[in-house]
């Protein structure tokens, strides 16, 4: 059965047991998960992988409930075509107080898990189609003006593009206008530029991940992508050193358990589940030693632009081009 994101509050536990979520809008998705949380529901997350290698160990968690729980809401990250025996599998039992959320990316006509969740009768399929510059102005409207906020619809326009089309970061932008507004402040245009996130500022991200990682190709594409300015470097080597110290002390406690996925599971704080594999891939690939000599480096980087800012764009490039090529443990 199809239902629109917008009819999701209708749901009750017991009436849809099992739910698909599909499409990109993570923005919006996360919205609706959220809100169980406030609901007093015990939430479980489980990666698609964690359940297609101890299915066993997820039946006997989700088959059985203490009598002092509360009605669960078992969510599953990343879900994909191998699941559909083990929810194939679940039909067949009663679940009691429980709702099960499959959350996937894109998933075609052919997909015969979304097409096992749109003929059901008693199963439903959620489709979360990105949102449009209307649906995030409105948004933004509404939420400003339940803060007390007034922004010209220009600066709303600004903000709208400057959250690349998606929900999660627009709703970031307007918390932090929303603090910078307390106690009666206004926020001009100019301060509203160097608040709000720069889309660019998701690829420096980006590409100081891809640095320490070592991926080459990835680094070319975003470098090309992009038009970094002498005034973004300062911005790119903080970014290269808050997340070379993250790693860092990720490293000494690999080099203390040599376990990689309790060193990734005990981080704090708490790694998202979308940066767990390049995050365990960078500490795979650089001993602790060779990451206090890239901070060094990176710290010798800052002050040398700080001199020269002129030339500052060469010198980050060349440094940033330099790492793959490199052993990071010679």
């Amino acid at each position: 059965m199809i239902i629109k994101s917008f009819e999701l509050n209708k749901i009750k536990i017991n009436t849809a047991n099992l739910i698909l979520f599909y499409g990109k809008n993570e923005g919006e998705k996360n919205q609706y998960l959220k809100s169980l949380k406030k609901q007093n529901k015990e939430i479980y997350n489980y990666e698609e992988k964690e359940i297609l290698e101890n299915s066993d160990n997820f039946f006997n968690k989700v088959l059985t409930k203490s009598l002092f729980e509360n009605e669960r809401v078992v969510i599953i990250k990343r879900a994909s075509e191998k699941l559909l025996k083990i929810i194939e599998n679940l039909t067949l039992n009663q679940l009691e107080d429980t709702i099960i959320i499959l959350n996937a990316d894109i998933l075609d006509k052919k997909s015969k898990l979304r097409s096992f969740f749109e003929k059901s009768k008693e199963f439903i399929c959620v489709p979360f189609y990105p949102d449009n510059e209307q649906t995030l102005s409105k948004i933004a409207s509404n939420f400003l003006r339940e803060k007390n906020i007034s922004i010209s619809q220009s600066n709303i326009n600004l903000i709208i593009s400057r959250s690349n089309g998606d929900r999660a970061t627009l709703f970031n932008e307007l918390k932090k206008i929303e603090l910078y507004c307390k106690g009666g402040k206004k926020i001009s245009t100019e301060y509203l530029l160097k608040l709000t996130n720069l889309i660019e500022n998701h690829s420096i991200s980006e590409l100081v991940d891809n640095c320490l990682a070592k991926e080459p190709k990835k680094i070319s594409n975003i470098l090309n992508e992009n038009n970094f300015s002498n005034e973004d470097c300062i911005l790119i080597i903080r970014t290269f050193l808050n997340k070379s110290k993250k790693i860092l002390i990720l490293s000494n406690d690999f080099n203390k358990n040599k376990n990689i996925e309790k060193t990734i599971s005990a981080a704090k704080p708490p790694i998202f589940w979308k940066d767990k594999e390049i995050t365990r891939k960078q500490i795979m690939l650089w001993k602790p030693e060779n990451l206090k000599k890239l901070i060094y480096k990176l710290n010798d980087i800052e002050l040398q632009i700080k001199k020269n800012l002129s030339n500052s764009l060469q010198v980050v490039t060349d440094f940033i081009l330099e790492i793959p090529l490199t052993d990071p443990n010679n």
